[in-house]
């Protein structure tokens, strides 16, 4: 299983990114207490968490503050990471894209354009466009290089 994650926190200085090992993430909780770190290192909110599995598919994941963390996943999965993130949005049909499209809304990503990433685009440019998008494209491909 080959992925990349990261956490991008937005600070009042900018956006700021590290790469986020979820090889030992068991559940939900530890994915959310990820995130919350990046956000209490960073004091930044929200707190944006990009993973993509072996150039397969793609989640979005945003931290709020306390709220729980919510989440799209371009294709749901039963292999590697899928069931962690399966956790965030139900039970669908392996393969089809689920959770709540709208959560980037606010930062310049809004519905159509994610779910249309998610059935158009690898998920490695998914993401670079949703980071692009969102303001924090140049801390993404950063990491990514």
């Amino acid at each position: 299983m080959s992925y990349f994650a990261a956490v991008f926190a937005r600070t009042p200085q900018g956006w700021v990114g590290t790469e986020a090992m979820l090889a030992e993430a068991e559940g939900v909780d530890d994915v959310a207490d990820l995130m919350r770190e990046a956000a209490v290192e960073s004091y930044g909110d929200p707190v944006v968490l990009l993973v993509e599995q072996d150039d397969d598919w793609f989640a979005v994941l945003r931290l709020d503050g306390q709220d729980e963390p919510r989440a799209y996943v371009s294709a749901v999965r039963d292999d590697g990471l899928g069931p962690l993130f399966g956790q965030l949005v139900g039970e669908v049909p392996e393969g089809d894209a689920a959770g709540e499209p709208d959560l980037l809304e606010d930062l310049g990503v809004d519905a159509g354009r994610l779910g249309d990433l998610g059935e158009r685009a690898l998920p490695g440019d998914a993401l670079l466009a949703v980071a692009e998008h969102a303001g924090f494209g140049e801390e993404f491909d950063r990491l990514r290089d």
